[in-house]
């Protein structure tokens, strides 16, 4: 069975296409239990959920209702309740491709893969990642340091990565997806698999554009606090610490001047 969390706040607008894109699958859709997690929403979306589940009984849905804590907390809520060998994270404004989930599961089950992402709107794999056999492009601690690549809706991973990682840190609220993946690098096989099976956000880009990434200055209080963590928890060294904090601030006030431009 399939896992997919589904976090969810004041998305009246675009959850239901979420859900329609997991009913809408490839994959049996009976393999899933879809969570969703209504984080204090104001709107309709918890109406719209509610309806949803009594028009689609074929699908195994679940409606959690908890205060608004933000992302990391609502996802948190969804893995302890999880029961599937594997885990599929999704956004409540986001939407699945049909053939999404069948073609990660082929990888999970078949690959020495325990991690795997894919890209969505438009992109490609670039530096420092690489597609090598099997159309896969392998992550690793470093290679999140240069560019945190796999959108979280685009994840999928085995319960092992659950069980040797821990959950996502609750009081991290800006960059706290790619927290958790170079946490998950420590113990697991990661790669990208560079297909597009994913429509994230209406086709926004992945910075500087809207909700939580368009705060640029906490996003990069958000990367800086990735990479201590990554130093004091001796995963690199000082040299390379120095090394990703100048690059990241490079990168920082590259952003600033095209947002203005």
């Amino acid at each position: 069975m399939i896992s997919v969390i589904i976090p969810m706040y004041n998305a009246e607008e675009t959850v239901i296409k979420a859900l329609n894109s997991v009913k809408f699958q490839t994959y049996d859709v009976g393999e899933f239990e879809v969570i969703v997690i209504n984080d204090g929403s104001t709107d309709g979306s918890k109406i719209l959920v509610e309806n949803y589940i009594k028009v689609n009984p074929e699908i195994n849905i679940q409606l959690i209702n908890q205060p608004n804590s933000g992302v990391s907390k609502a996802r948190n809520a969804g893995l302890k309740l999880a029961k599937g060998d594997y885990i599929a994270l999704l956004d409540s404004d986001d939407e699945w491709l049909p053939n999404k989930t069948e073609r990660q599961m082929f990888f999970l089950k078949n690959e020495e893969v325990d991690f795997i992402t894919a890209l969505r709107n438009g992109e490609k794999i670039w530096f420092p990642y690489k597609i090598e056999e099997n159309n896969l492009a392998k992550m690793t601690l470093r290679k999140l340091l240069l560019r945190v690549d796999g959108q979280t809706s685009t994840a999928v991973f085995k319960r092992k990565v659950l069980e040797n990682t821990g959950f996502f840190d609750e009081n991290q609220r800006y960059s706290e997806d790619a927290n958790y993946w170079m946490k998950i690098s420590e113990n697991n096989k990661m790669y990208i698999l560079a297909e597009e099976l994913v429509f994230t956000g209406g086709g926004k880009k992945s910075f500087g554009v809207s909700g939580l990434s368009a705060n640029l200055p906490e996003m990069e209080k958000g990367i800086q606090k990735n990479l201590r963590e990554m130093y004091e928890n001796k995963r690199i060294n000082f040299i390379e610490y120095i090394s990703f904090f100048c690059f990241a601030k490079i990168k920082f006030f590259v952003r600033i001047l095209k947002t203005k431009i």
